[in-house]
């Protein structure tokens, strides 16, 4: 009789040869590969999005090695509960004759310091072989002691290709699946089905099922039905994970690599994961300061306005002014000459400290700071030819001579830095130098 199970946990591979989407770890030859066939199992963490294999891994490596297998969820499970799957790990290891423990933790970076802390001593001893599965990045996530003791495997999310393959297999699988004909379906039912997916097998096999179910309800293959399933496709995204982060980075990248259909894709991506549009205004404001700075000042401007139109019109329609910056951002001339300047005189401050103010550009209110010669011999720059008092210092004694100011030859900048090199011509000394 066939299991009640969903059809997810029904078609769970049971050889690493029906893992599909992963060959980059499991082909012939891998370090994987190689160390589960040597039965050498290391203690690993999988990292990857859902729906990719991760607990199906930790089962079949498990299988491989003839081990016990544990299994606790991060989520639910505390020390106490760790220590019960060591003891239980420890009475396996002192057994006749002794036998390897499996334990799979899932979602292994919702445990905090003490929880990995306590896992330490039997990862180090061999009592157990663990095997932690992640969607969020390990080295941000697990302490370095537990981390040091892991290897760490990358899994992708799953291509199309593959979705289709394990859809197919799915529907005509007799023992485990639906036990159809793989044509008892539209072929356009799975392309829709794993675009729909996102890379995620489980999300897959979950609409396959499902679809299958309401099509036999309906007595036709609807697509209109598949649709109305299907809905709006939620592409992978977490407003506090990696994914947010690498998605700012990829979008401030293209603008700063000069690729406004790239940062126009990415901005669209971040509004699709439910980013909040003025998070990117605030960061596109950044860009403009950071990247573009001096060879094009309208473009803060530019993005000043497209921040108040956004703040006047809300989503969608503000959006659009949103996206109207970023391509002209995209396109502009770049320089980051202010930035790097900036960066050069905060560490100018760091490393000299409190140097005083040259006296001939103090401040002199009161006759005692005059007859202490504050302000003396200070010229008004307006009384002089061209409105510049030519050499005048106004950096501290300690660091006349100092450029920090590197202007680039693009855009207005250019203008900027001929302007500059006239203005530098004359040297400006300490007094009395």
């Amino acid at each position: 009789m066939k299991s009640s199970a969903p059809l997810a946990e029904r078609m769970r591979p049971r050889s690493l040869d029906e893992v599909l989407g992963q060959e980059h770890v499991l082909s012939p030859g891998s370090p994987l590969r190689v160390a589960l066939e040597s039965g050498r199992i290391p203690s690993i963490v999988f990292w990857g999005p859902p729906g990719v294999g991760k607990t199906t891994l930790a089962r079949l490596i498990a299988g491989f090695s003839e081990a016990q297998f544990l299994s606790l969820s991060a989520v639910m499970a505390g020390v106490k509960d760790i220590r019960e799957a060591t003891a239980k790990a420890q009475m396996e290891r002192d057994a006749k004759p002794p036998r390897r423990t499996v334990l799979f933790i899932d979602e292994i970076h919702r445990f905090n310091k003490s929880q990995q802390d306590a896992l330490l001593p039997y990862v180090e001893d061999g009592t157990l072989i663990l095997i932690g599965a992640t969607t969020e990045n390990p080295s941000f996530e697990l302490n370095g002691a537990l981390l040091s003791r892991l290897r760490v495997f990358v899994l992708r999310s799953l291509a199309e290709s593959a979705i289709k393959a394990l859809l197919k297999r799915a529907l005509t699988d007799s023992e485990r699946g639906m036990g159809e004909a793989a044509d008892a379906l539209p072929e356009h039912w799975f392309d829709r089905i794993a675009e729909s997916a996102d890379g995620d097998a489980r999300r897959a096999l979950i609409l396959l099922e499902t679809a299958v179910e309401l099509s036999r309800a309906a007595g036709e293959k609807n697509d209109a039905l598949l649709e109305k399933l299907i809905g709006r496709g939620l592409r992978r995204f977490d407003k506090q994970g990696e994914n947010f982060y690498d998605q700012i980075s990829a979008l401030h990248k293209s603008v700063r690599g000069s690729d406004p259909d790239a940062a126009l894709y990415w901005f669209a991506r971040m509004l699709d994961g439910g980013v909040d549009p003025i998070y990117i205004a605030r960061r596109v404001l950044r860009m403009s300061v950071e990247d573009i700075g001096l060879a094009d000042p309208r473009a803060q401007a530019m993005c000043l306005d497209a921040w108040n139109t956004y703040d006047r019109l809300g989503s969608p329609e503000g959006e659009l002014a949103l996206a109207q910056a970023i391509v002209y951002l995209a396109v502009a001339a770049k320089s980051n000459a202010v930035y790097v300047a900036y960066k050069g005189a905060r560490s100018a401050v760091e490393k000299h400290g409190s140097l005083e103010v040259p006296m001939h550009i103090r401040n002199a209110p009161t006759k005692l700071m005059k007859n202490l010669g504050y302000g003396d011999g200070y010229r008004y720059d307006h009384d002089e030819a061209d409105g510049v008092a030519a050499g005048q210092q106004f950096l501290p004694d300690a660091l006349v001579g100092t450029e920090f100011y590197t202007p680039t030859q693009r855009g207005l900048e250019a203008k900027i830095g001929d302007k500059l090199a006239q203005l530098r011509a004359v040297p400006r000394k300490p007094r009395g130098a």
